[in-house]
């Protein structure tokens, strides 16, 4: 059965108490807000629901609501925001290892603030933490491969802190954290992914809803998962028993658009490979 395409979706949104809604890609292009799903948001909060930003990127939520505010996200079109960097933290408080080895930004070393960890060099750590590639615009993850195969070797575990593959940047498609994660899965290392699709992230997000919803309970036939990638957005909704949304114009968007306009056909053949199937898509959030 075909997947309904929409043009608006006013009234799909309003049969649900919750929107639990991806950022880059659905909110933001990675440059700048995008206005029509900015204002869906905000009137769908004016008329009493709760919406809860569940993003990937590895920084605690904190700097990613700063981040919002200079892409001119609005912040009446959120009440909530839970990053992959919050869930970071959570699990390397779980680990109980404190010498860690960490790829990625420096900009990202905010999820290590506050914890009683250390950052060391390659040979002393106990923990490896991916929030990214150390620069994703000049990099390769198989680059990565020979400093993978050495901490496999030694049976280190792996805390993936953005489990994307790939996102979009304005028009490059640049590769994230998860790339990595799978090369060290195939090396045959154990990975603890801090995102979504997995449930630590979702746990997150009910709670945010609650609190959003002055501590009210929230019924999983009421929540609407919106997000444009398959692998964690869609796959995330049914782990949860949540119904999706699926933004076909992100990161999905060179399989599934044809000049502006999603293409059926392009829809079809993006889902025909997943058991996972939204009750909707739009090319864009409007």
């Amino acid at each position: 059965m075909a997947v309904p395409v929409l043009d608006s979706a006013g009234k799909l949104l309003a049969r649900y108490d919750v929107l639990i809604s991806d950022v880059w890609g659905v909110v933001h292009d990675g440059v700048w807000a995008l206005p029509p799903a900015c204002e869906a948001l905000t009137r769908y909060r004016e008329q009493g629901g709760a919406v809860v930003l569940l993003s990937n990127a590895p920084s605690p939520s904190e700097q990613v609501a700063d981040l919002l505010d200079k892409k001119r996200v609005p912040r009446e079109a959120w009440d909530r925001l839970i990053t992959s960097g919050d869930v970071t933290r959570a699990l390397i408080a779980e680990s109980h290892h404190r010498k860690i080895f960490h790829i990625g930004w420096q900009s990202d070393r905010a999820v290590f603030d506050h914890a009683d960890v250390e950052l060391v060099f390659e040979d002393e750590a106990d923990l490896v933490v991916a929030t990214e590639l150390n620069d994703y615009r000049t990099e390769q993850p198989e680059q990565y491969r020979p400093l993978l195969e050495r901490f496999a070797a030694r049976g280190l575990p792996f805390i993936c802190g953005n489990p994307d593959l790939v996102v979009h940047v304005g028009h490059d498609l640049l590769p994230c954290a998860g790339s990595l994660a799978l090369i060290y899965e195939e090396l045959g290392g154990s990975v603890a992914y801090a995102g979504k699709p997995y449930r630590p992230a979702y746990d997150l997000a009910l709670e945010a809803a609650r609190s959003a919803r002055g501590g009210h309970p929230v019924d999983p036939a009421k929540v609407l998962v919106i997000g444009d990638a398959v692998r964690t957005d869609l796959a995330g909704a049914r782990l949860m028993g949540f119904d999706s949304l699926f933004i076909a114009g992100g990161i999905h968007r060179d399989e599934t658009m044809r000049d502006g306009v999603l293409d059926p056909a392009g829809l079809e053949a993006v889902l025909a490979g997943s058991s996972v199937k939204p009750i909707a898509a739009m090319g864009a959030l409007r």
